[in-house]
């Protein structure tokens, strides 16, 4: 059943009321960090901070409500048009005028000067005012967005971007429509259509490398350096694949190798380097007397290369040299989006293997996002105190799971869908390696952003995957879901307390939850997971202990070392963490009894977990010979034939192969089962 934009705006707004705690200031909270997720999940922005700020300098009004600094130099401004209305209405040409006016005035004073001066030095927008000054000389790009309750009005067309003061700044418009037909989108993106012919007067030369058949349409391409640093310019990191986002961010750094070719000899630029790999969704060639051009791109996404594009930029900009004999060789394959999950991940790992890290484990069909997937689907949660359903935790591994299952549905089913798998009970990867990282590796990456946190989870998950998938049962689902439930309510907690000035919340959560964990090992003790999964809920123990914890770590966030004068940047930094496990003897003694009776040994935690992972091995391995039994003998024998055939096979792999030839004669055990799935695997 197909949603209307206005049966859309009345769910978001239910959804809004849902989750705010009172009061008009904890919806615009929440309305402002509901569209950010959206957006850094969809790979639109790659982080945000909350900072409200309404004001004035001299006659000029200014506002913010949110920001976000990038690697290469974009900062990302946002101002909400939030009034918490009841009925959809329209987004007019005049209202976007006035709201932009706010922002870009905003934006304007606190680079000319210094504004700062006369803002609280604890206060988010103090940090925002006080970046933008210090940071002036390094921004390239300001992205000013509206977020907005009200739909665009069918009269606006576009907005140019304006260019001063070697500052682009551009202007971007979310409204109901556009999240709408966002969240219609099976989890795709919005498409970036790049018309080669209208922004630079030429096409793309390039040769068909595709034989047909099954084959993917793929092209070899030059492409001019100029015109590729041209698009990196335009549309900035979206135009690179999410998880190639996810590396660069890691890496941070501009290859010199590359950048010494550009100064010293841009001509052997094409000789020297391996190109880029990339993916579109199609494209519009025309023949002409010297060869086939490409004219058009639709969703251009590079899945590496990366760093080669963004070097290629940022040498240009930085050292002003020109690019006229530069030029870049691209493999270009053309992927439909029903298969893009079965074959980016392949592109980008095949052409990604000089990597320790292969970008296939970002992507959402690894095998931990499955299992996870499968997990979530199948445990039921415990009742909440005072109802009577259990319900579900529903993981979303690809974007957009959640409104696909509600497409083919019809009111009644969507119904009884929501309730056993609540709204405010959807997850995604990024929101799990928050759960997770708090607790188990540094808040530092936490408060880094959320596609660097995700890096951060996602290579460490890898490597354990490959050694000790076992390790991820349902005990560390559970596990993760209570953390996720702890998570929760602290947020709220935070947002609810006097002391608490409308930022940093998300640092301020993240160091709460981690110096909970520092506590907790001091003590030689460990929360009660169980507890919270079977209660769904925290203890009024654990509230009141989260609730002496975060007005600690407040004051240490407010009271950054010497020298330093941004919270935003004393956050993340590893001095910052230092300090407050410094005072784990202080607080532990404050910490009530009724928490602390409530804990379990840490032993007793550990002894659990190994438990589980036993239990998980055999499961699997009953699971294992089950899928191998259900295998005909015509399988095993293609299967053997075409093994064989390709030399792939040891020898080992061929004796395990006859064995499984003999079924049902002779049943191969667990351990073996395993192995034979694991044949099947490489023989595809």
């Amino acid at each position: 059943m197909n949603q209307t934009t206005e049966e859309f705006f009345h769910d978001f707004r239910q959804d809004l009321l849902a989750s705010s705690i009172s009061g008009d200031n904890f919806q615009l909270y929440n309305f402002m960090e509901n569209i950010s997720k959206n957006l850094i999940d969809c790979g639109v922005i790659e982080g945000f901070e909350l900072c409200h700020y309404r004001g004035k300098a001299g006659k000029l009004a200014l506002r913010v409500d949110g920001f976000g600094f990038t690697d290469d130099g974009v900062l990302n401004l946002f101002i909400a048009d939030f009034d918490s209305r009841s009925e959809l209405a329209s987004l007019t040409k005049t209202d976007i005028d006035s709201i932009f006016k706010k922002i870009t005035q905003f934006a304007s004073v606190n680079i000319q000067d210094t504004f700062y001066d006369g803002l609280d030095e604890t206060s988010p927008e103090y940090g925002l005012s006080r970046q933008l000054y210090d940071r002036k000389e390094n921004i390239r790009k300001i992205n000013f967005y509206i977020f907005s309750e009200r739909t665009l009005s069918s009269q606006v067309k576009n907005i140019e971007d304006i260019f001063q003061d070697n500052i682009i700044s551009s202007f971007h418009i979310w409204d109901m429509s556009r999240l709408h037909r966002q969240a219609s989108s099976q989890g795709q993106k919005e498409s970036i259509e790049i018309d080669l012919i209208d922004l630079f007067g030429t096409g793309l030369p390039c040769l068909p490398a595709h034989m047909g058949g099954d084959a993917l349409e793929s092209y070899l391409v030059v492409i001019p350096g100029n015109i590729l640093s041209s698009i990196y310019e335009k549309y900035d990191a979206s135009l690179l694949e999410q998880n190639v986002r996810c590396f660069l961010q890691a890496k941070g750094s501009v290859n010199k190798g590359i950048k010494s070719t550009i100064l010293n000899e841009p001509d052997m630029f094409f000789a020297y380097n391996n190109g880029i790999t990339a993916t579109a969704k199609k494209i519009i060639t025309r023949g002409t007397d010297k060869g086939l051009l490409i004219t058009a791109i639709s969703d251009l996404q590079i899945v590496n290369g990366g760093q080669t594009t963004a070097s290629l930029f940022h040498t240009q900009r930085k050292e002003k040299v020109s690019l006229d004999k530069v030029f870049v060789q691209m493999k270009l394959s053309i992927v439909d989006q029903s298969k893009s999950e079965e074959f980016v991940p392949k592109i980008s790992e095949y052409a990604n293997t000089q990597n320790r890290v292969n970008a296939a484990d970002f992507f959402s069909n690894h095998p931990f996002h499955i299992k996870i997937q499968e997990f979530s689907r199948k445990i039921w949660a415990p009742a909440k105190q005072g109802e009577l359903r259990e319900t579900k935790w529903f993981y979303e591994r690809a974007r957009g799971q959640y409104a696909n299952e509600l497409t083919n549905m019809n009111q009644k089913e969507q119904g009884e869908f929501k309730s056993q798998n609540p709204k405010n009970q959807m997850f995604t990867k990024t929101d799990l390696a928050k759960f997770e990282n708090v607790w188990d590796e540094h808040p530092k990456w936490v408060n880094l952003g959320a596609q660097k946190n995700f890096t951060q989870y996602a290579s460490r998950i890898a490597q354990e995957w490959k050694s000790k998938s076992e390790h991820f049962n349902e005990y560390y689902f559970k596990r993760a879901i209570s953390r996720g439930i702890i998570f929760q309510c602290t947020e709220k907690l935070v947002s609810s307390q006097d002391w608490y000035n409308g930022g940093y919340r998300a640092n301020i959560v993240a160091y709460t939850l981690a110096f909970l964990s520092e506590c907790c090992k001091k003590i030689e003790m460990d929360i009660n997971y169980d507890k919270v999964w079977k209660e769904q809920s925290i203890s009024n123990g654990m509230i009141n202990t989260l609730k002496l914890l975060s007005s600690h770590v407040n004051k240490i966030l407010l009271s950054p070392s010497q020298g330093i004068s941004n919270i935003s940047e004393w956050a993340k930094k590893e001095a910052c963490w230092e300090e407050i496990k410094r005072t784990v003897g202080v607080i532990v003694p404050q910490i009530s009894k009724e928490f602390k009776n409530e804990l379990i040994l840490l032993s007793v935690s550990e002894s659990e977990a190994k438990d589980a992972k036993k239990r998980q091995k055999i499961d699997a391995g009953i699971h294992a010979q089950k899928e191998v039994i259900k295998i005909t003998n015509q399988e095993w024998k293609d299967i053997a034939q075409k093994g064989l055939a390709e030399k792939s096979l040891t020898e080992k792999e061929i004796v395990l192969l006859q064995l499984a030839l003999s079924i049902p004669q002779k049943i191969p055990n667990e351990t073996q089962s395993k192995l034979l799935l694991d044949i099947i695997k490489k023989v595809k």
